[in-house]
């Protein structure tokens, strides 16, 4: 049985997911704010985290950022039927796996909440991903060229990039680039791709000339990797 854990201080929100989840073969547990949730994980194996911004805004961005991309924990949040652009668009760079909206139906949450479960990748496997003195990995999240530190991406930027290595030399619309990146409202959200774009070129150094441009645009299709990617699959040990 799967394990959630709902982090949240409204209970008129809590208590109905819990009941609705608990009905579907999942293990429910509860807490108020980012310090318990803490607490609860240091003493058991949480599978996904569902995380209330209606209340405590900060402290719920805060947990996506520590326990989101950092731990590889699968994270959803929700909030009110108002949101604000910056807030979805934080949630979902710094690693939550989907971002859902008040009034939402529990058939359609609990598909949600499977699938950002089968999103979650094997931990003891780890893809290497090079194109010229590029190094990607799938395990550790980096970013590096040659032996220069890493290069800091946010998780916005990582999956962005996963995209395009994983489709070299195939061009790719917004559309599937907003679905690789997990960016799910399309229609708020369709320009924020371009920002991704230009943040990720940048750190490819696609600003300073004459580097390699990798991030080509094919004016009115989208986007194209155009550089030869190789692959490595590696198995790491568990623990």
């Amino acid at each position: 049985m799967k394990n959630i854990l709902i982090v949240g201080q409204d209970a008129l929100t809590r208590e109905p997911l819990m009941g609705f989840l608990s009905k579907h073969e999942f293990n429910i547990r509860a807490v108020e704010n980012r310090q318990l949730a803490a607490s609860n994980m240091a003493s058991e194996a949480i599978d996904l985290a569902i995380v209330d911004l209606s209340y405590g805004r900060e402290d719920g961005l805060q947990f996506v950022r520590d326990f989101g991309a950092k731990r590889d924990l699968p994270i959803i949040i929700i909030s009110g039927d108002f949101v604000d652009e910056a807030d979805k668009v934080i949630g979902l760079e710094t690693g939550a796996r989907d971002y859902i909206t008040m009034p939402f139906g529990l058939t359609e949450f609990r598909a949600r909440v499977r699938a950002a479960m089968r999103q979650r990748p094997e931990r003891d496997r780890n893809t290497i991903y090079r194109f010229d003195d590029w190094r990607v990995s799938t395990k550790r999240r980096s970013l590096r060229r040659g032996t220069d530190p890493d290069v800091k991406l946010t998780a916005g930027e990582f999956n962005l990039l996963m995209a395009f290595l994983k489709n070299p030399g195939r061009v790719l619309s917004r559309e599937q680039l907003l679905m690789a990146t997990r960016v799910y409202d399309q229609e708020v959200y369709y320009r924020s791709i371009d920002v991704l774009i230009v943040r990720l070129r940048r750190k490819l150094g696609q600003d300073k000339a004459p580097r390699p441009q990798y991030i080509r645009t094919e004016r009115g299709a989208g986007y194209i990797f155009d550089s030869v990617v190789n692959i490595e699959e590696l198995r790491t040990r568990r623990g």
